[in-house]
Order: structure tokens, then sequence, then C-alpha cells
């Protein structure tokens, strides 16, 4: 769903009364930090809502702009509720249900962060779609909305024209999923750096569901990570990786799949396909250079692992992706 680069894509964000306050500030920050290098922002964001909404925050928020706003939104939004109508009794606002069913009808993009996704159930928005939403509400959302295909294990679900996404911090990756699908991955990898997150969380990435972490000063596998993300063109082995973190190989595999929900093998072949990727879309290199600079060897390897990753060819990747050249004005 690329945009032509010279309009500005507006996004509407629609808070109900008991918006999760990360949820409200994640769109803003995420789509007002997407540029082009020193060029003008990409998006507008406009909260809208028919009056001040508090937040699970403690604070209420008096909005900028009234619902009718969202009438002339590219992209709607709808962050998490703490609780509330649509994810205790399936009901909602009346002024709220017309504008999410009015833009859905022209096509807008929708979208929702967290129990955000309770309210396009509410409106019938999910009715028969694959959709996801934050874990700890699965039972209590799927009771509500049993016509919806929940998937309680991801971060993120695109479903074209409707996505949504886990708790908390998959808002911010699915909000940088758009910004890559919309402009590529060179700008997204900005927003995220002016955000200082992660740039990439493929949505399949499992949600960390009640299974904390112990953290140990200096025993932790990022360093190590950072370590290989700097040598991805060269043939970073397991027991590379393990020997800088100064571990066994068993007890960084062990550590390293508790971090990132990955084997040290799956986690370094993602960031090769990840470059490979930027690569297309930002440089003229040819395919086997490509495959050479990502660690893939071979551009048979790179075709081999990009249809897998995200069912299209390099060829066609760098003809959809590829971004357009900025006139210096």
């Amino acid at each position: 769903m690329r945009k032509n680069p010279a309009m500005v894509h507006s996004i509407a964000v629609v808070p109900l009364d008991g918006v999760v306050a990360f949820d409200l500030g994640t769109p803003p920050q995420v789509f007002n930090s997407a540029r082009y290098a020193g060029k003008e922002r990409l998006y507008t964001v406009r909260v809208c809502a028919s009056g001040p909404v508090r937040s699970t925050a403690g604070f209420t928020v008096v909005p900028d702009f009234g619902l009718d706003e969202v009438a002339g939104a590219d992209t709607v939004v709808v962050p998490g509720i703490g609780a509330g109508g649509p994810v205790t009794d399936g009901t909602l606002p009346d002024d709220c249900r017309a504008a999410l069913l009015a833009a859905a009808a022209r096509g807008a993009r929708i979208v929702s962060i967290c129990t955000g996704a309770s309210v396009l159930a509410a409106a019938g928005l999910l009715d028969g779609r694959p959709a996801a939403t934050h874990w700890a509400w699965g039972n209590r959302i799927a009771r509500l909305y049993p016509r919806v295909h929940w998937n309680f294990d991801v971060l993120f679900v695109d479903d074209g024209d409707v996505l949504t996404s886990a708790g908390v911090g998959a808002g911010v990756d699915l909000c940088l999923h758009i910004v890559r699908n919309d402009h590529g991955s060179e700008v997204a990898n900005r927003a995220a750096r002016r955000c200082v997150v992660p740039p990439f969380r493929e949505g399949g990435q499992a949600q960390y569901i009640e299974r904390p972490i112990p953290f140990t000063a200096g025993a932790g596998t990022e360093s190590t990570r950072s370590w290989a993300l700097d040598r991805l063109a060269e043939p970073v082995t397991l027991e590379d990786m393990a020997a800088h973190a100064r571990m066994s190989v068993r007890t960084f595999t062990r550590r390293f799949r508790d971090e990132t929900g990955l084997s040290p093998r799956q986690w370094l072949l993602r960031q090769r396909v990840a470059h490979a990727q930027l690569l297309l879309e930002s440089t003229d290199l040819a395919v086997e250079a490509v495959a050479r600079r990502s660690g893939l060897g071979s551009a048979t390897a790179l075709r081999q692992h990009l249809q897998a990753a995200i069912g299209v060819a390099p060829s066609a990747y760098r003809k959809t992706f590829r971004q357009p050249v900025q006139s210096g004005s």
C-alpha cells in the first residue's frame, strides 16, 4: 500500500473512554517520526473524539479534533482501552461505530492497537477476518466476538485493509510495519531510530506471554547480537556467537531463545533477509552482490529465503518497494 511520496497521508486516531495512554501516544510518535532524509513529514496525525476521554493513566485527554475529521482520513487507528463496553459487553458508542463503518466503506485503512481490536469487532469490522490483540484479554474478547479468527500468539496481523496488533510494544511494531509498507525500510528504520526502538520485529513473532526472564548484569546476549549485526556479510557461526558471549553453545542458545524467542540461527537468518531487503530497496546492487553483502551467499539462496519469508522473488521485491528517487528541491 505504498503512497505517492509527494502526498501526505492523513491518520485519524480515535480513542474511546478508558484509552490506554501508551497506545494513544504510539501512532503520533511513530508516524510523525517517519520522514525522508531531511524532508517534511510523510503523515499528519490527528486525535479525534466527540469529547474528552479518560485514560487508564489517571488523566483526561482533550482531543484537538472531533469525529468529523475521521471522514477525511486515509488511515484510522483505534488505540486500546482498559475497560468499558467493547471489552466487557460488546457495546460501542453510536457515533464511533458510524465513523468507523463509514471509513471502512470508503476504503480507508483500519488499524487497532491492543484491545482496540475489540472496538473494531464491536463495529463488525473483524467478522470472518484474522485479528490479533493482547494475549491477556484473549479469552474474554474471544467469547464476546466468536466470528473473528483471533490469533493471540502473534505481534500483529496484516489483513490488507485491516491491521490489528497485540499489546503495548506490538503497537509500535505494527506502526513501523505500516511505515515500511508505505515508504520502505529506510524510512521505517529512520523512524525507529528517532523513537529509539528496534526497527523490525515481524508480525508472526510470538508475544511474550507471562514468562519473565531474570536479569543478570552482563550475562545477556544483546551485545553479541549487536556484534553479529555488524558482521552479517561474514560467515558468523553459532560457535562464534557463543564464544563472543563467553558462554557454552548450550547456555548461549538457551539464553538467546529466552531473550528473543528464536534460536541464534533463526535470528541471524532473519537479520540477513531483512538486510537484503534494505539493500534491494536502497541500492542498485546486483542480486548476487546483495546476497553476498547480507551473508546469504548466493542469489539462489537469497531467492529461496526471500520467497520463504515474504513470498516474492528479489526482482519483484525491488520493483515493488524500491524507494523513488527524491529531487533535491
